[in-house]
């Protein structure tokens, strides 16, 4: 395993000897080196330093110059403007540079010297109702964040905090005991997601349709919660039948997305239920909670309701039930205490964050979250119809996760058999799922998950602009290119000169460890989305302008095949971090 440090990385430690060989008293100087259009890096750190010394930018970027020694890195360091420094690195500084990254089997990718461990809180569906588009984004965007922060050697702890707690399981268990067959299975034969569902959904609706209508079934129904709570075995056990029947449905939910949910990661509302208690006393004695009106509260300065006077985070109830932030508090102890975190994310729709607000900052209080243990919530706007609107169906309702689902993989299904010349049925379906899969997942990450996005699968699964279709077939034209190849095999020669389009190429290419880092220190996967985006473009510039097998010398169709199969790797991997798939052929 070798780190590569990138050309960036290095033409900023040439940079900074210089500053320091120029002007001693400027040793630590930043030259604030980013990309740029006229050159292949700018470098604009010496105009602040020379305010800060009263000095002529200018010259003082002319004296840096020539303070730095000859080397095979920097090919050309001119001075423009006000005293930019404008950098143009050599062709073998970039080959040398990525015949590195490709000697590795992580692309040169570091890890993060300072990893801990992260709880990740995402794909938290609720027992007994139907996943829709509302559960979309957190688990696409929890599930990828988990695998960049892998990647970057973080310890991830996963969690699914599943709602299978509260007041509607009295009315539900009350129900299956007097109609004890409702969850029954039509054969022995293993249950689709699809039938528990259905059993779901019409115990649902049958027991609500009961509760609202019979006193004395709802009656009973309210005994059935204290039974619950109480933990009465019969209740319990009744209880449990939900939850595995909820998960048989979750789970092919979540295999359809293509997602790895693991039953030891699930831990609901009720894994908590033993701490409540505790996690009250702790916050009472403390001081941190105060009885108001009999319920135990947190107030806050910066929280009021519109009436101006303070809006509490409500622990527990005045008659002693526990609310949401009981139990997320006692989650955090936990996550803390027992897992070690030393980060809590939390991937939770924004109208949440108020209440997560007030949560961090009670914990906070607590000393449950300080300096070293840091919780953040990844905030993620709406899923809305292509009229911009929430999305719901004709009818209002709100749109089932698995109809999206199955629509995005008949329509990619379609443009695959489209384009596909050689493959099978078997391989138009395999391929579908993960061409309609993929785009459903990319069009929610390419997105900053703060913003809204609009859900339109025309635009999803097209083969232009800004989709993962788009990615899988540049990736796909290069593995057949790489089979078309022969005898010819990829190889680096740093003695070549470079056309600009495979310069532009091998340059992002050489950036991908700087934005893993920065998408995982941001927790920021649309970061990662839009570099492969560009990578893509860069490589579909370059394949367009560069023959491959064709090229002028044995030498150069090595070396553009070189350039081809890390082009290839670097988007493999990228895509498999962000959860989608890259097929070989299309």
């Amino acid at each position: 395993m070798a780190s590569v440090p990138s050309l960036a990385s290095t033409v900023q430690q040439r940079l900074a000897d210089g500053l320091s060989a120029a002007l001693p008293d400027a040793a630590s100087a930043d030259p604030l080196l980013r990309r740029s259009d006229r050159a292949d890096f700018q470098a604009n750190g010496i105009l602040a330093l020379a305010k800060q010394l009263k000095g002529n930018p200018r010259e003082l970027a002319t004296k840096v110059v020539e303070a730095i020694p000859a080397n095979d890195v920097l090919k050309e360091i001119e001075v423009s403007g006000p005293g930019f420094l404008n950098i143009t690195v050599t062709d073998a500084a970039i080959i040398d540079t990525l015949a590195a990254r490709a000697a590795d089997a992580r692309l040169g990718v570091p890890f993060n010297e300072s990893a801990g461990t992260t709880v990740i809180d995402y794909a938290q569906p609720n027992v007994a109702k139907e996943m829709h588009v509302g559960h979309l984004r957190s688990a696409v965007i929890g599930a990828a964040m988990v695998e960049i922060l892998e990647f970057t050697g973080e310890t991830v702890v996963r969690r699914h905090h599943i709602g299978d707690w509260g007041t509607q399981f009295g009315m539900l268990i009350q129900y299956l005991i007097e109609h004890p067959h409702e969850l029954d299975h039509s054969s022995e034969a293993e249950v689709s997601g699809e039938e528990a569902m259905s059993n779901l959904n019409r115990l649902y609706k049958a027991s609500r349709a009961l509760f609202d209508s019979d006193e004395e079934f709802k009656t009973r129904a309210r005994a059935r919660v204290v039974d619950l709570q109480a933990g009465d075995e019969e209740t319990l056990a009744l209880w449990q039948r939900f939850v595995d029947e909820s998960k048989i449905y979750f789970y092919s939910v979540f295999d359809k997305l293509d997602m790895d949910i693991r039953d030891g990661d699930v831990v609901g509302e009720s894994g908590y239920n033993d701490m409540l208690q505790e996690t009250c006393r702790i916050l009472e004695e403390s001081g941190v909670a105060v009885r108001s009106e009999g319920a135990l509260c947190v107030f806050f300065d910066d929280v009021k309701g519109p009436d101006g006077n303070p809006v509490p985070l409500i622990v527990q109830k005045s008659d002693g039930g526990f609310g949401y932030a009981a139990t997320d508090l006692s989650a955090i102890r936990d996550r803390v205490q027992n897992l070690k975190a030393t980060s809590l994310l939390y991937v939770v729709d924004a109208r949440q964050s108020l209440h997560f607000k007030m949560v961090f900052e009670t914990a906070r209080r607590a000393g449950w979250l300080n300096d070293e243990v840091k919780a953040v919530q990844l905030a993620f706007g709406t899923v809305l119809g292509k009229d911009g609107k929430p999305f719901k169906t004709r009818e209002g309702e709100t749109v089932r996760l698995v109809d999206l689902l199955d629509e995005a993989i008949d329509r990619a299904s379609a443009v695959v058999r489209e384009k596909a010349q050689d493959l099978t049925e078997a391989e138009i379906a395999e391929r579908g799922a993960q061409v309609g899969i993929g785009a459903v997942k990319y069009a929610d990450l390419s997105t900053s998950a703060a913003r809204d996005y609009k859900f339109d699968l025309d635009q999803m699964v097209s083969l232009n602009g800004d989709t993962s279709v788009y990615l899988q077939y540049a990736y796909a034209r290069i593995q057949s290119i790489l089979r078309k190849a022969g005898d010819a095999k990829p190889a680096a020669h740093r003695e070549l000169d470079l056309a600009a389009s495979e310069r532009a190429l091998g340059l992002h290419l050489d950036g991908f460890g700087e934005l893993i880092a920065e998408t995982a220190a941001e927790y920021a996967p649309h970061k990662l989305a839009a570099y492969l985006y560009q990578l893509a473009s860069h490589y579909t510039t370059f394949y367009s302008e560069c023959p491959v097998l064709k090229a002028d010398t044995p030498e150069q169709v090595e070396n553009r095949l070189f350039l081809c199969e890390l082009t290839a790797r670097t988007l493999h991997q990228g895509m498999a971090l962000l959860g989608i798939r890259t097929p070989e052929r299309l």
